[in-house]
């Protein structure tokens, strides 16, 4: 039995601008193809295409999940492998879940955290980290270097002026303070000269780093566990500073 690329569509979710692509960089070909370059997909396609969509929210890039399918000849064996990494993935979330509780509870109370470190647990940032080494590679190296010299002491105290940071951030938007106000474009300069600390980023990577924060992933859950909004609303008070404070600059 096959189905048409509309069918496959409707079942997944998956767009067929999507299909296409994963068709032209070789991910997924169709089982065939028919007049006018109608694509049909079988059931071994079917599962190729559960196995491309469990990869990507294990947070493996497209060229990554190239590496996987083409070293892999057991497909059960490999079905096997992702359920496995699926139940740790499961299990990290449920750490989040407890975070985001305690978080809120204390938010509660007007303040972020008691512990500045419980606001981190189950923050994966292996992603990031390798995310940052292929885009920035000198920065990176700058950044690690940094993080390789701090003493323990020294990385609670950043942590706890995260969290402190992100607190003052979630005041403002709950007071409905524009993103260009002074009082927040000072908050967002104080966080850039934490940055600044590990590594020295320009306007557009300054800019590119709120996005970073807001996109779906671990930094936005961070933030959106302080505040529902902080993520968007720190990307775009970041946005502002970058293109009027570090713009002017460069």
């Amino acid at each position: 039995m096959s189905w048409s690329m509309g069918e496959v569509c409707r079942m997944s979710g998956v767009t067929s601008r999507t299909l296409r692509h994963y068709h032209h960089v070789g991910l997924l070909p169709p089982e065939s193809t028919g007049a006018g370059g109608l694509r049909r997909y079988g059931e071994r396609e079917l599962r190729g295409l559960q196995r491309i969509l469990v990869m990507r929210e294990l947070g493996l890039g497209l060229a990554d999940i190239r590496r996987v399918l083409d070293s892999e000849q057991d497909e059960a064996a490999a079905l096997r492998q992702h359920l496995h990494d699926l139940e740790a993935e499961r299990d990290r979330l449920s750490v989040l879940v407890d975070t985001v509780r305690r978080t809120v509870d204390t938010l509660e109370g007007n303040d972020v955290t008691s512990r500045p470190e419980e606001l981190f647990e189950g923050f994966d940032t292996a992603h990031y980290s390798e995310r940052a080494r292929e885009e920035w590679p000198e920065q990176w190296e700058r950044a690690r270097e940094a993080g390789d010299a701090m003493t323990p002491a020294e990385a609670e105290r950043m942590r706890a002026e995260a969290a402190e940071g992100m607190g003052r951030m979630a005041a403002f938007l709950r007071a409905g303070t524009p993103v260009g106000a002074a009082p927040v474009q000072a908050e967002v300069e104080w966080h850039y000269r934490q940055i600044c600390l590990m590594w020295t980023p320009d306007a557009e990577a300054f800019a590119h780093l709120g996005r970073v924060y807001a996109e779906d992933g671990s930094w936005r859950e961070v933030y959106e566990r302080v505040a529902p909004g902080l993520a968007d609303y720190q990307r775009e008070a970041m946005e502002v500073f970058a293109e009027h404070r570090l713009g002017e600059s460069s």
